[in-house]
């Protein structure tokens, strides 16, 4: 015969098993749901990522006053773009439309800041030539530059050369516009750069050196090896793609070696005014944060 005592045991051991299948009911109800919250946030930053960060270009345009520009360079318009890594995910459709959005603007000059070829990305020959020839439709009245950057190999002076670009790698060039009144464009290698040979026009005394001065470099932090010795007007590179991922009141999260100090797309550096451009392609990582593919739009101005 059960005593009661027993019988009461019974009755409070099953009160206690249902009261720990309620709990763990509910504890399983809360995991599903940070589970489910975690997938769907994830699923949500992809989608993001793939579809809006990393597609459709973005363009950033802004006038800045150069004080001593010639005045037949005044209004003179300058599409500045860098890290293509064609490879990454951006292929030939990618690069039409680039082209298409760079020659409706009707630039004046077209400047590329390196990083051309995903590093692993091994590009057939028929891609080769298909990009030669998209990129030979770039179309700028007064030229076409371009520096190396850190993952640029032999194809970048063969492809950007064959496509009507001239590579500055330590070196520089005069751009004349309806007057035997210049301006200069000066360019750094990013691998083996030279700073002294690039600069070498201020060498010749008879060259004038108030001179309206582009540097064009890959990588941003360079300009401060250069701002103290050498005048620099507009500076224009890349490197970084603005940090890939863009944390407000923090700054870019993914830096390189030469290209920490500066993250935004615009400073004033001293009497330079710096431009870097957020790219084109994706890094390796191959993901974005607040930071839209893109390409600057420059106009120069006279002050008056």
């Amino acid at each position: 015969m059960i005593t009661r005592e027993e019988l009461n045991k019974d009755i409070h051991e099953e009160i206690e098993y249902e009261e720990k299948k309620e709990k763990r009911k509910k504890v399983a109800k809360i995991i599903f749901k940070v589970l489910l919250i975690i997938f769907i946030t994830t699923l949500s930053f992809l989608l993001y990522n793939y579809h809006v960060t990393t597609r459709g270009l973005s363009v950033r345009e802004k006038r800045i006053i150069v004080n001593n520009i010639p005045d037949n360079f005044n209004g003179c318009k300058i599409i500045h773009f860098g890290d293509l890594h064609y490879g990454s995910n951006i292929f030939i459709d990618e690069v039409k439309t680039l082209v298409e959005k760079v020659n409706e603007r009707k630039p004046d000059i077209i400047v590329f800041t390196g990083d051309l070829i995903e590093e692993k990305y091994k590009i057939k020959n028929n891609e080769q030539e298909k990009l030669i020839k998209e990129l030979s439709k770039l179309d700028a009245e007064l030229g076409k530059y371009a520096v190396s950057g850190d993952e640029d190999n032999s194809n970048f002076n063969t492809i950007l050369t064959q496509a009507g670009f001239t590579v500055l790698d330590n070196n520089y060039d005069l751009i004349y516009k309806d007057s035997n009144n210049p301006i200069l464009i000066t360019g750094l290698s990013n691998k083996n750069m030279d700073i002294k040979k690039a600069f070498n026009y201020y060498e010749d005394e008879k060259n004038n050196k108030e001179i309206t001065n582009i540097l064009i470099m890959h990588e941003a932090d360079i300009l401060d090896k250069v701002k103290d010795k050498y005048n620099v007007d507009i500076a224009l590179s890349g490197g970084n793609l603005n940090g890939m991922i863009y944390i407000p009141k923090i700054g870019g999260l993914v830096t390189r070696k030469n290209a920490k100090k500066y993250t935004k797309e615009y400073y004033e550096v001293g009497n330079t005014k710096l431009f870097i451009t957020s790219g084109v392609g994706t890094d390796n990582i191959g993901v974005r944060l607040f930071t839209r593919q893109g390409i600057n739009f420059i106009r120069l101005a006279k002050k008056k």
